[in-house]
């Protein structure tokens, strides 16, 4: 049996290159950069060239708007709650985010609400593209800070981040961008974009877990989320992960530097499998098909359950998702799904399928053979397809 892991928008495999120029970190250069030794001197050195390395590749001025943290979902946390403490005391008491955010944004978002904040929930329509017009038209004479996602992680539709910048710029109000999932794939310019604010991990681009950043945009007021140590020039306490910083430059790096050759293979890819798919009864691509993540392939298929499909998928060798790996245990349809406008009965029929480079050609073959047996097999003993089909055959008669 074929084993194919199309599940790299929850985590990827770390690069060999990568681990290769991590290992020195772990049993040789292990001395913690905060001390005075040469062996701390070596790590903090080591520790500065991969935020320097890193803010040039994310158009940042300064190294020093670069703040190393545990991953994507500290990093949003700390922008969240930064800013709106910080600006609590001026009367900014609104925030902008939009409805299919991951939920390092949308619970942050609720806690804000408990201590008195007001947060305005975009729609995203159904192609999962938030309108820039509906970003402007939000903002308000207190509004603190604008929360857009770059790419969503579960559709991989990607947003108009440039334009809403510009907006916020306009106005006076900060823009934060989770880009998690975009980082790697897509290239980012934060001076450019109009970005404020910039979140993104290091384990989605083949990069080690519990490693990521938080960009903050100097001048940006922004209290500490962490507190304790000096570390990270007074911002962010604990001792750093040199490691996890060397292995989250050396990612980045690999992925701009591969990444036109990548995204070409991966597009082909996936267009190919959606293709494939779509030709599947009463199935459906989630998100825009041209603005998305080029290895991404959300679908739904009618009249079955999504755990059930992924269970069969398993089953055969297939390891796939039904969206968000933080919310893996919950037996609820996909926020995201239901922001886009799926009833209930159609988002839990949901599957995500997301690649990278070491996916093949022949993995597509493998996924386009089994998944409609696969579906097939599961509406021939679902209630709700026999439903659907008399329905269908109700109208016809």
């Amino acid at each position: 049996m074929r084993s194919i892991y199309a599940d790299n928008s929850a985590t990827t495999a770390i690069a060999p290159v990568v681990l290769e120029k991590m290992m020195p970190y772990f049993t040789e250069i292990y001395g913690n950069p905060s001390s005075l030794y040469r062996i701390g001197g070596k790590a903090k050195e080591a520790l500065e060239n991969a935020r320097e390395n890193i803010a040039k590749n994310l158009g940042a001025k300064s190294p020093s708007e670069i703040f190393f943290t545990s991953g994507g979902s500290e990093s949003d946390n700390w922008a969240l709650k930064g800013v709106c403490h910080a600006l609590k005391s001026k009367g900014k008491k609104h925030i902008i985010t939009s409805k299919f955010e991951h939920h390092a944004i949308l619970h942050t978002c609720q806690a804000l609400e408990k201590e008195g904040f007001e947060v305005t929930y975009l729609d995203v329509y159904e192609n999962g593209i938030v309108h820039p017009e509906d970003v402007e038209n939000a903002i308000r004479e207190d509004t603190a800070i604008v929360s857009i996602m770059y790419a969503n992680n579960e559709i991989g539709t990607v947003q108009p981040i440039a334009e809403i910048g510009a907006i916020c710029k306009k106005h006076g109000v900060l823009f934060h961008t989770d880009a998690v999932q975009a980082a790697g794939y897509i290239k980012i310019d934060v001076t450019e974009q109009n970005i404020d604010l910039l979140s993104m991990t290091a384990h989605k681009i083949h990069g080690p877990k519990g490693c990521g950043l938080l960009y903050v945009r100097r001048g940006v007021k922004i209290d500490n989320l962490i507190n304790g140590g000096a570390q990270e020039r007074n911002r962010r306490a604990g001792t750093e992960n040199v490691a996890g910083v060397v292995g989250l430059d050396a990612a980045l790096q690999l992925s701009l530097d591969t990444m036109e050759e990548r995204n070409a293979k991966l597009i082909k890819m996936r267009d190919r499998l959606i293709d494939g798919l779509l030709k599947i009864e009463r199935s459906r691509i989630n998100g825009d098909r041209v603005h998305r993540l080029p290895g991404n392939v959300n679908m739904c298929f009618e009249g079955i359950e999504g755990e059930s499909l992924l269970l069969k998928l398993d089953l055969n060798g297939i390891s796939a998702s039904s969206g968000s790996a933080c919310t893996s245990g919950s037996l609820d349809p996909s926020h995201v799904l239901l922001a886009i406008g799926l009833p209930h009965e159609i988002a839990h029929g949901s599957m995500r399928l997301s690649f990278s480079d070491e996916n093949t050609e022949e993995d597509i073959d493998y996924i386009l053979e089994k998944v409609p047996e696969i579906v097939d097999y599961l509406r021939a003993m679902s209630p709700l397809w026999e439903k659907i089909k008399k329905e269908e055959a109700a109208q016809n008669s």
